[in-house]
């Protein structure tokens, strides 16, 4: 009886739990360090991120990652560990900020970003595609590119191409977003704005911070500061369009009653985080305090990603993109165009 009982205590099962999961976290974990590693060494035609090149060495290996002793680990990184790395992305944005940006500027942000949202369901309609997959496509241009992505697949409900969708958005919208950080600059440019425009106009548009960042400060520092403003603004809008998409699934699917409501309480924490970090930053005696917490917190979160984009891609096959054809490259370019000239006409207006 003893025996029994001494081998089913919390620790025993915490230790169990640990062995299953650790052969698939540690393949994703040695993944993710070769695209780091791999990532400043990549050529200057081709800026390829550490979280896309963890991506696609991960499809490589899918065919190795598919026996089960993987299985349980990559599962937890997708699902579990992902939840909780988007959670951190909270301590990366204050209130303060986004008030700065002013009403006009901030009604531009939030217009362009639901417009954007809606013609990417548009356009799948007319392409004959899923609303799931316009769902990931039109959060990751409205929002934050690959986090978006990733965040919005918590609440998207499953279906049979949902890892390949998820791979080929972020590896899609992080081309879109190189390829903007050399364009977009010029067409500001071309349309009449200044460098704070400009930069209002990087941060609006552009799909993932480190190219909004690159863009910006290439231009100025205001552009640059304006730029990453704008931005984190779109990163804290993350929190309602999860919670308007996992409700408007609900509503829709509840008719069929295979609806679940879903519970993101990630997205909570999210919050919450926006709220500490608002308020810690205006404090400064904590400052020295908080700030080292800051940096240690934000830099797991960049590693929960990265893991989560790597068991991604160790579960999704390179075969399975063959079969993509240029509607799911048509639906992404066209959201990323809708966004482009909502913003640039708005600033015009806006002057």
């Amino acid at each position: 009886m003893s025996d029994t009982i001494s081998s089913s205590t919390p620790i025993t099962q915490s230790q169990d739990a640990f062995q299953t999961l650790a052969p698939g976290l540690l393949l994703a974990a040695a993944v993710s360090i070769l695209g780091t590693w791999l990532a400043p060494h990549m050529p200057s035609a081709l800026p390829l991120p550490a979280m896309v090149l963890a991506l696609v060495i991960g499809m490589a290996l899918n065919g190795s990652a598919q026996h089960p002793l993987f299985k349980p680990g990559t599962r937890f990184c997708v699902k579990t560990l992902l939840r909780w790395a988007v959670a951190l992305l909270g301590l990366r944005v204050a209130f303060g900020d986004i008030i700065d940006l002013g009403p006009a500027v901030a009604a531009l942000v939030v217009f362009s970003m639901i417009t954007t949202l809606g013609s990417a369901l548009a356009l799948a309609r007319l392409f004959g595609q899923t609303p799931m997959f316009a769902t990931l496509a039109g959060a990751a241009t409205a929002v934050c590119g690959a986090s978006a992505t990733l965040a919005t697949s918590t609440v998207v409900p499953p279906y049979a191409e949902k890892e390949r969708d998820i791979a080929f958005v972020v590896v899609g919208v992080n081309l879109l977003a190189t390829a903007a950080m050399l364009l977009y600059p010029l067409i500001g440019y071309m349309v009449g704005l200044d460098d704070q425009a400009i930069g209002v106009l990087l941060g609006a548009t552009i799909h993932d911070v480190a190219q909004v960042v690159g863009a910006g400060y290439a231009i100025s520092d205001e552009a640059g500061a304006a730029a990453v403003v704008v931005k984190l603004s779109r990163v804290f809008l993350l929190l309602p369009i999860v919670l308007f998409i996992g409700w408007a699934f609900v509503r829709t699917q509840g008719r069929q009653g295979k609806a679940k409501v879903p519970m993101p309480i990630f997205a909570f924490v999210f919050l919450a985080l926006c709220i500490v970090n608002s308020i810690t930053s205006e404090i400064p005696a904590l400052l020295p305090i908080y700030e080292p917490i800051k940096v240690m917190f934000v830099g797991l979160s960049t590693w929960g990603l990265l893991l989560a984009i790597a068991a991604l891609g160790l579960e999704t096959s390179f075969r399975s993109f063959m079969v993509l054809g240029w509607k799911h490259v048509a639906t992404l370019i066209g959201t990323a165009l809708v966004i482009l000239f909502i913003v640039a006409f708005g600033l015009v207006l806006i002057g």
